[in-house]
């Protein structure tokens, strides 16, 4: 048995002080009739109402212990649990060259794809999920982890500025983003490892080429998704100038053939958003075809039981009542 509100139990503190206080009067009670002697009385026995004075003082006693214990509100609970889960260990690899500013997703092809994964992160509780990104080089950004509220954070902050700051050369290193993401994978015990790779260009920086980095994936047991992200034909690509932000048009460069190349080799798929709702729709596929398996039969009940405790209080009070009035009544 729990109680919803075990706090109450502090009540019997004053209860204790009360009972305290009745012995402590009860040793000070000034006798109703003075007699000189009281030696004619000794040896007279003492009916059944000398032993149960103290009765009325237990009922309402032990009422109050009912109460309070009614106040905690105890409860039961019914629940059995059988769950069986496999996480599944994913990398994402996000591509933050500055070609990820253009506008043919909105806001940006960058914070679209952020929006549309976390969603696809929040959906995946059970995984251990972390986060590369990449432009003329790669690094992590984020470790496997199952903290998803830590790489929420981590992820919200990921920006192009990284490269526009010159903290790493712009450019599209695919390769070296796959290569990163292995690293972190190659050890991991999980039977399915996946890399979820997010890009808007063709690889033309880094030391390992995109092919050697498939099959490095594919050793390990690795499933590349890629993805290109991109309108098709131009995309409007903001550019500041004294006059503030203006637009040009710029080419979509996106080497759907080394993608796909990449994803079949890995055993994986290669997929095309050119929209933020077809991004979405991508996100979601994948979601489905890299379910996390679970077995899980779950049930839980509380039920009420202050009943009986709430009778048993009336009871003692309505015969302390009766007791009072009747047989320990007493007459001024």
């Amino acid at each position: 048995m729990t109680f919803a509100y075990p706090l109450c139990f502090l009540l019997f503190i004053p209860l204790l002080a009360y009972i305290v206080w009745y012995v402590l009067r009860a040793n000070r009670t000034e006798p109703a009739l003075q007699v000189s002697t009281s030696a004619m009385y000794e040896g007279m026995p003492k009916n059944w109402k000398y032993y149960l004075r103290h009765l009325p003082f237990l009922l309402r006693v032990a009422a109050l212990s009912l109460l309070i214990i009614v106040l905690a509100r105890p409860q039961t609970t019914e629940n059995w649990q059988n769950q069986d889960v496999e996480g599944i260990d994913i990398m994402m690899a996000i591509d933050v060259s500055t070609s990820m500013l253009a506008e043919d997703l909105k806001p940006n092809r960058l914070e679209a794809a952020k929006q549309v994964a976390s969603e696809f992160i929040s959906g995946r509780p059970n995984d251990n999920i972390g986060l590369t990104i990449f432009a003329g080089q790669s690094f992590t950004q984020s470790p496997l982890t199952t903290d998803h509220v830590v790489l929420m954070n981590i992820f919200n902050n990921v920006k192009c500025d990284i490269v526009t700051s010159g903290l790493i050369e712009d450019g599209t290193a695919i390769g070296d983003g796959i290569a990163n993401a292995v690293t972190r994978l190659r050890e991991s015990k999980a039977k399915s490892k996946v890399i979820i790779l997010l890009t808007d260009g063709s690889n033309n920086r880094g030391e390992i080429s995109p092919l050697t980095a498939a099959e490095i994936a594919k050793t390990f047991g690795i499933r590349v998704y890629t993805i290109g992200v991109g309108s098709n034909g131009t995309a409007p690509y903001p550019i500041q100038t004294y006059a503030g932000t203006q637009y040009v048009n710029v080419p979509v460069e996106i080497d759907e053939n080394t993608l796909q190349q990449i994803a079949s080799t890995s055993e994986g798929q290669y997929y095309r958003a050119t929209s933020n709702s077809k991004l979405k729709e991508v996100y979601e596929e994948i979601d489905k075809l890299e379910k996390t398996k679970l077995n899980v039969k779950k049930f839980s009940r509380k039920n009420e039981e202050f009943q009986p405790f709430a009778l048993a209080a009336a009871l003692c009070l309505l015969l302390e009542l009766l007791l009072r009035l009747t047989i320990f009544r007493r007459i001024p």
